[in-house]
């Protein structure tokens, strides 16, 4: 699985991109574009900074110590 990006929502702003520490999201001519999904180690930033509500995060992973 992979951060879901909902293209009609995107406004290009970025944001998403900037935290990604998986580096695996990028700006094509203003369009966002997932270029490693396997990459993602599902940190959840791109879908915290995400003004529009455009990127989803379908999992979660949460680790009880």
């Amino acid at each position: 699985m992979r951060p879901l990006i909902n293209l009609d929502k995107c406004d290009g702003c970025g944001l998403c991109v900037a935290v990604c520490c998986s580096n695996i999201l990028k700006m094509v001519d203003k369009n966002l574009v997932i270029v490693d999904g396997d990459g993602c180690d599902w940190c959840a930033l791109c879908e915290a900074v995400c003004i529009s509500g455009a990127i989803v995060c379908p999992l979660e992973i949460v680790l009880n110590s």
